[in-house]
């Protein structure tokens, strides 16, 4: 139950870059309250000054530490209203936030949402390659079983997924995923959107990996990488897959290699080797 006492926490998206594009309840927002929590508070600072707004600021990020939540915690049950912003987009979303909005809701205190710019809309909106049913994974662990794990659910996902990654690991995940979900699936780069070098590419992920290397996409600025969606087999293609196993089969047990079987059957079929391969060792 809503504590009336206490004060709102407002969850307030700013801009992923163009400035121009926060919403007019933001800056409404950003303006009323006695005081803003920012991530960063120089890049907040720069989004008030150019709407000409005064409000006071401090510094709420990931190495904040559980004084400052308490501050915050304490100004909002002191019947003050309390911003809260990130460097780009909306708090909490692979962003610092989700405590203090958690805390406060488990104290009985009110949170409203104020949207507005988002990267991963922005990239599935405009890549096409999402789907219309999609998950949402963040920053992927950096290595380990864990990744490993990660990458292998959204290899087998029915629905597309989205992904954060910094400028220098791009490469790196994009070979991952490809190996994991094959060289042939679609995805998509989307780099610094809504600013001035924005860019989209749509390609497989091999395609994608070598305009990687070949630095026609840039290793520099804010990344969204798309991975679509897994293909679903139909009947059809589970009778196929079937047949073409049985056929690898009758050349191993007549002493041809795995491998070599698997490629001649491929080449048959057209269903990858990589397929039959593996499939043939489970």
């Amino acid at each position: 139950m809503t504590d009336d006492r206490g004060g709102t926490l407002y969850v307030v998206a700013t801009p992923i870059g163009n400035l121009s594009d926060v919403t007019y309840r933001a800056l409404e927002v950003l303006r009323d309250v006695p005081l803003i929590a920012a991530e960063d508070t120089r890049l907040t600072n720069r989004l008030l000054k150019r709407h000409g707004i005064s409000t006071k600021l401090t510094s709420f990020h990931a190495r904040s530490g559980p004084a400052r939540l308490a501050a915050l915690l304490d100004h909002l049950q002191g019947g003050a209203d309390l911003a809260l912003t990130t460097d780009a987009g909306t708090p909490a979303v692979s962003d610092p936030g989700a405590e203090l909005a958690a805390a406060w809701a488990v104290a009985g205190g009110r949170v409203v949402p104020v949207p507005g710019a988002s990267a991963v809309l922005a990239a599935v909106s405009a890549s096409g390659v999402a789907g219309p049913r999609w998950a949402f994974e963040g920053f992927l662990p950096r290595s380990g079983k864990v990744r490993r794990e990660r990458i292998a659910t959204i290899a087998s996902d029915a629905r597309g997924t989205v992904l954060f990654e910094a400028p220098g690991r791009v490469a790196t995940t994009l070979r991952d995923l490809a190996v994991a979900c094959g060289p042939d699936r679609p995805g998509a780069v989307c780099r610094e959107l809504t600013k001035i070098h924005e860019q989209i590419v749509r390609a497989s992920l091999a395609e994608l990996i070598a305009a990687v290397e070949r630095g026609s996409i840039p290793a520099r600025g804010e990344f969204v990488i798309i991975v679509g969606a897994a293909a679903v087999a139909t009947e059809d293609d589970v009778d196929a897959t079937e047949a073409a196993l049985a056929a690898v089969e009758r050349l191993v047990d007549g002493g041809m290699a795995r491998g070599e079987a698997a490629r001649r059957v491929a080449a048959e079929t057209g269903i990858p080797r990589r397929r039959l391969y593996r499939a043939a060792d489970v």
